[in-house]
């Protein structure tokens, strides 16, 4: 029955979309994300890494009952855990975790993947485990911002992309706005932030370094594979 929720959306409908979001504050976004799309068509993905805590503040303020998946690959830094439970305490947040089946994850542990293959590692325990989902909605949520990448900054706020609608409510805040957006509501960071790193991902894969320099150290690789 989920399945018939799923809807598809032409390129005039999504052009549509974009003219009309693109007008909005992102407060406003996620106000008629709930008048375009029922509750239960919408995916919310959040990695509680750097700065999620401005997406999440503003999805709890309009919709705290809105289910977060996290995608625990079982490699993250304690950190990361620590801050995923302070925001999921702080703002009453409705979080589950989703992650590889143990027999590939415990693969890929004792295959050490990240070091020789780091993309069959991400696909492993990012990907396919939000592939299994991703199926039952018809618009995914994610805090993707345009500053972050060349390829985040060739997105639009909603695009059609692996059979469902991604839509980024926050693409076009700048690094600037963001921190300002915390710092005035008093949001706490990533307790990495501190330390230097301003992308968070993988204990293994992850080093201090400004924007995703820090991720996938001495790798050409930028994404997990997740927004591509």
């Amino acid at each position: 029955m989920e399945q018939l929720l799923k809807r598809t959306f032409s390129k005039k409908e999504i052009e549509a979309l974009n003219k009309k979001y693109n007008q909005l504050s992102v407060t406003q976004r996620i106000e008629e994300l709930y008048k375009d799309f029922a509750a239960d068509e919408v995916m919310l993905t959040s990695s509680f890494a750097a700065t999620s805590a401005f997406l999440l503040r503003v999805f709890s303020k309009e919709n705290q009952a809105q289910k977060i998946f996290f995608i625990n690959t079982g490699y993250h830094f304690d950190e990361t855990l620590t801050y995923k439970k302070q925001l999921t305490d702080l703002y009453g947040l409705n979080v589950e975790d989703i992650g590889a089946e143990k027999w590939e994850h415990d693969f890929t542990t004792s295959d050490e993947t990240w070091k020789k293959d780091p993309n069959l590692c991400c696909s492993v325990n990012k990907v396919k485990p939000l592939t299994l989902i991703k199926e039952r909605f018809t618009v995914w949520v994610s805090g993707l911002m345009e500053w972050q990448s060349d390829h985040r900054a060739s997105l639009d706020i909603f695009e059609e992309r692996g059979g469902i609608l991604k839509f980024y409510p926050l693409l076009d805040v700048t690094k600037e706005e963001r921190e300002q957006y915390i710092k005035e509501n008093e949001l706490p960071f990533h307790p990495l932030v501190a330390k230097g790193y301003f992308s968070i991902g993988c204990k293994h894969c992850t080093v201090p370094g400004k924007g995703r320099e820090g991720r996938w150290n001495n790798n050409p690789k930028t994404e997990c594979g997740l927004h591509l």
